[in-house]
């Protein structure tokens, strides 16, 4: 072969062909490793991003995007469900045991079972009647329920007169009146007057005319009963402004820390205190501070006169009452007075008597130390003593403050919380008292007649309760079961409240509430909680025309927004007192509307 120009050309031999080849491919190689290179670090960098986006979790993090949700307008429940309790539901009690009534007892439905609509008032519902008149009377539309009346007429719970429904203060035990009947146990009991006794629970509290009647009194009552066939005992305590909860002593503990409440009372409300070890009567042990106060009026009390009226022999009553002073002699409970009636005991604070309960023989025992005295959500009851902690030496009655100083004192047991202590609660208390001169600001029915139940939906100690106490309103203070246990704290300032879960309904009737309160909730508790499902609960439960008041990150305000615009409420968003960017506060009102659809459930 020769070039163009004629001179011959030299061709390579196979061995520089193949070195050649050798070259080439080391050269392309390394310059696939190169792109190659470039492409991972890329592809990694970009998976470093989405990691760091997706690793800010918390919402009050200003890096994170406000959270957004579809808009939704959820349909109405029927007709029917205007008294709707969820985990209380008769339609579904036959389907529990009716041993010690617990089908009575929280059996709430599965997430697939949950109702997403929203529940109807009666027909002609109109506001409630304003506090203080509401007490001795309530419009029946409001609470249309027939049954109570018509069994309980005789004695004179409560009375219907065109469209009201009137309470005379009449009870099984108070032929008299309510008022006289009080009389009574304040001179049994000269610590109801003084300050000494703040809180009290009222067990088969009727229409709660007893908790009614020692407001007046400086004594802030709450009363419990089950939903029961008297259908509306609790809905029309609620209704009259006078604070009460769903709830039964059966086989679960109360939701409510040990040592809470001052004083414990049962006028006939028929619980067999003596039967199965004592259980029902070991519950109140529980939750009655050392030095309180247990009054029982009805059977076995006054047996010699009574006995006749109860449908059983003078034998019979005798031997009741001696098993259940045998039982209380036990416990450590001492009979304080009796008189007619009424019979008085206080639990002890010595020391020197829950000292023997640790003698294998006694019985009741005392609860071993496996045993958390304030366990209290889901928690069943266990046949033994609580004894109250050597260590809490000023949380009895005796020993803590009066009333109303106790509401500004640092309780004792404070230091059982981490990183509590009198400064904290010092700064708590002052903090809530500039919050609630702002809330004031944002919603001027705050303070006046137009508010009275009020729930704070997941408090610490108690500070917006203690802040707004001159109100004539009074609070529910909700300490979730996740939560530090600050609910003890809560009683001891003697204010009243309830553990609670709100991934679950609360313990009440619908339409209860006036104001709903929460500070920060879907902030600690949307991980376990669907927020459609808690904001759809407190439609239930907030009356028509009242109030919602959402302290929250603006990482949820916006979505809570749209939620509630399909429930029908009217919200304004609002700066908190500090103006800062990562807070909000959330002013809502739920409207007023009738149920258009008369389907049966």
């Amino acid at each position: 072969m020769k070039h163009k120009d004629g001179k011959p050309i030299s061709l390579p031999d196979k061995r520089s062909k193949v070195v050649s080849m050798a070259i080439m491919m080391v050269v392309l190689c390394g310059f696939s490793f190169y792109l190659g290179g470039i492409f991972c670090s890329d592809r990694n960098l970009a998976q470093t991003n989405d990691v760091v986006t997706n690793s800010v979790s918390s919402p009050k993090d200003p890096a994170v995007a406000p959270l957004q949700t579809k808009s939704t307008a959820f349909p109405e429940c029927s007709a029917s469900y205007q008294d709707y309790t969820p985990c209380t539901d008769p339609t579904k009690w036959k389907k529990y045991g009716v041993q010690r009534l617990k089908f009575m007892e929280r059996h709430c439905p599965p997430v697939f079972e949950r109702k997403e609509c929203l529940v109807p008032p009666p027909d002609g519902y109109k506001s409630p009647i304003k506090w203080p008149k509401s007490r001795d009377e309530c419009w029946y539309r409001n609470v249309p329920y027939d049954w109570i009346n018509k069994q309980k007429s005789n004695q004179n719970w409560l009375r219907k007169e065109g469209d009201k429904f009137l309470f005379p203060g009449g009870g099984t035990m108070f032929p008299r009146g309510v008022g006289a009947y009080v009389d009574l146990m304040e001179d049994l009991i000269p610590e109801m007057k003084d300050g000494t006794i703040r809180t009290a629970i009222d067990t088969g509290c009727g229409v709660a005319s007893w908790g009614g009647d020692l407001l007046d009194r400086g004594i802030l009552t709450l009363s419990l009963a089950p939903r029961d066939n008297h259908e509306a005992q609790v809905q029309f305590a609620l209704e009259r402004g006078i604070p009460a909860i769903l709830g039964i002593i059966s086989t679960q503990r109360l939701p409510f820390p040990s040592s809470s409440f001052d004083m414990a009372h049962c006028s006939r409300c028929l619980i067999p205190w003596t039967e199965y070890g004592g259980i029902y009567l070991l519950e109140i042990n529980r939750i009655l501070r050392p030095g309180g106060f247990w009054v029982l009026s009805g059977p076995p009390v006054n047996y010699e006169n009574r006995w006749r009226g109860w449908n059983t022999t003078v034998e019979d009553q005798k031997s009741d009452y001696e098993k259940l002073e045998e039982l209380l002699t036990a416990m450590c409970f001492k009979l304080y007075n009796k008189k007619d009636d009424i019979a008085v005991w206080q639990k002890s604070a010595d020391g020197n008597c829950y000292s023997k309960l640790a003698n294998p023989d006694a019985y009741p025992p005392k609860c071993d130390d496996s045993f958390e005295p304030d366990s209290a959500w889901y928690t069943p009851l266990r046949p033994c003593v609580v004894v109250p902690s050597p260590k809490h030496k000023k949380s009895d009655l005796v020993s803590i403050p009066k009333w109303p100083e106790r509401l500004h004192v640092a309780p004792e047991r404070i230091s059982d919380l981490h990183g509590g202590s009198a400064s904290t609660f010092k700064h708590d208390d002052s903090k809530w008292k500039v919050r609630a001169k702002h809330y004031k600001k944002l919603l001027p029915a705050l303070g006046t007649d137009k508010i009275r139940n009020v729930m704070d939906m997941n408090t610490v100690y108690g500070g917006f309760a203690a802040a707004v106490i001159d109100d004539p309103l009074w609070v529910m203070n909700v300490v979730s079961s996740y939560a530090a246990n600050t609910l003890a704290l809560v009683f001891d300032r003697g204010l009243i409240g309830a553990y609670h879960d709100w991934c679950e309904a609360f313990s009440t009737y619908p339409r209860t509430y006036d104001l709903l309160h929460l500070d920060g909730l879907f902030t600690a508790e949307s991980h376990r909680c669907d927020m459609k499902y808690v904001l759809l609960e407190m439609d239930r439960i907030v009356r028509p025309s009242g109030y919602v008041l959402i302290r929250e990150s603006t990482y949820f305000i916006d979505a809570i927004a749209t939620v509630a615009k399909g429930m029908r409420w009217s919200c304004r968003k609002e700066d908190t007192e500090y103006g800062i960017d990562k807070e909000k506060i959330l002013v809502c009102q739920k409207k007023l509307w009738y149920s258009s659809n008369q389907s049966s459930r």
